[in-house]
Order: C-alpha cells, then structure tokens, then sequence
C-alpha cells in the first residue's frame, strides 16, 4: 500500500479499518472495495506506472515537501523527477481525497 510512504496515519487508519473488517463475521466489505478504488488511484499518482515508475521516488518527495517533512524533490539521480502531469494528477488526487491525506498531522512533525 503506497501510502504507507507518505500519509502515514490514514493509512494505519485504513489498516485498522480492514483488521477490524476482517475480526468482524457480519462485516459489510463493500465500503473496504470501494476504498480500494480510491487508494489506487492516489498511488498511482504517486507512484507514476503510466511512465513505468519513473517519477515514483520524486512522486514520494513531492508530497512530503507539501507536507512540509522535504524541502524539495531533488533525488541522487538528476534523472529521477515528476514525470509529465504526475504534478497536476498529484494535485487531482488532494482535491478529490482531502480525508485520505494527513498534511496538517505531518506538519506538526516538520
């Protein structure tokens, strides 16, 4: 689950939220598939397979600078950066899931 690298706690959230689902016998797993819809989408912003991963660890430091945890996205390889349109899918994907990101949590830490 990729957003174990950037909102963390939401992501134990969730976890917790499948535990829970999963200890449950009359449980209604239907909102769970429908979560799954959603995190897929926003690590696939993140994580950038449209160009083959190329922009995942610059996809990574893109949020954590907008959490505030990085200063940039510089990465050791000049040649790891946002691929074309991972900037505006990354914004797409805080404006159509704000209650699947942590920033304000993060930020108390930075």
């Amino acid at each position: 689950m990729g957003h174990w690298a950037v909102w963390t706690k939401k992501s134990v959230e969730i976890f917790n939220q499948v535990k829970q689902a999963l200890n449950e016998e009359q449980s209604d797993l239907r909102e769970l598939l429908a979560l799954n819809v959603s995190v897929t989408d926003m690590n696939a912003a993140i994580f950038d397979p449209s160009h083959a991963f190329r922009g995942s660890i610059a996809g990574i430091h893109e949020v954590l600078r907008r959490q505030g945890l990085m200063e940039g996205v510089w990465c050791l390889s000049p040649e790891e950066k946002l691929s074309e349109g991972q900037s505006a899918e990354i914004d797409r994907i805080y404006d159509y899931y704000p209650s699947f990101t942590d920033d304000e949590f993060a930020r108390k830490f930075s």
